[in-house]
């Protein structure tokens, strides 16, 4: 999964992707600071050279969250809030490729519009993995209902505009 993204995107390495790479990448096994590294060098054939001062920066705050821990031989891992991290953002990613999909089978008009969502849902994203070590649960909850909900209306949408369409 993670070697496809990179083939589609190039070099063009979004904002806030390391912390989601780091999570899904946990989510297979534990790996060192390096080892992440290494991983992310090999899976994208050498386009995306994260440095230790982003990773290990990154492990740092994404320990302060309680979304890993560190093991006695210095490799990283998923806690439980980890894990339901990671599958909150593979819920929303799989929403957002069938959203994804729908808008450009509608040709240009839709591309358009896919590049504006993607652009609206990176800001967002920004602004949320900044910002969620301060949230309380309760509003991690309403942000996630806001994200499902409005997924879920531009799904409509765009069910309709393909009704149209055909």
């Amino acid at each position: 999964m993670i070697s496809e993204w990179f083939q589609r995107v190039g070099s063009s390495i979004p904002r806030g992707f390391s912390r989601y790479f780091i999570l899904e990448l946990l989510k297979e096994k534990e790996f060192s600071g390096k080892e992440i590294i290494d991983y992310a060098i090999n899976q994208s054939n050498g386009i995306w050279k994260p440095s230790p001062g982003l990773i290990y920066p990154l492990l740092g705050r994404l320990l302060d969250e309680g979304l890993i821990d560190e093991t006695k031989e210095g490799k990283y891992k998923l806690t439980k809030k980890g894990i339901e991290t990671a599958k909150d953002v593979d819920k929303v990613n799989d929403i957002v490729k069938k959203q994804l999909e729908v808008l450009f089978r509608l040709g240009n008009v839709g591309r358009f519009v896919a590049m504006d969502l993607l652009e609206k849902m990176s800001a967002m994203g920004s602004i949320l993995s900044s910002n969620i070590s301060n949230m309380t649960e309760d509003e991690m909850q309403r942000y996630r209902k806001f994200l499902v909900e409005e997924l879920e209306k531009i799904d409509n949408s765009s069910k309709r505009k393909e009704i149209k369409i055909e």
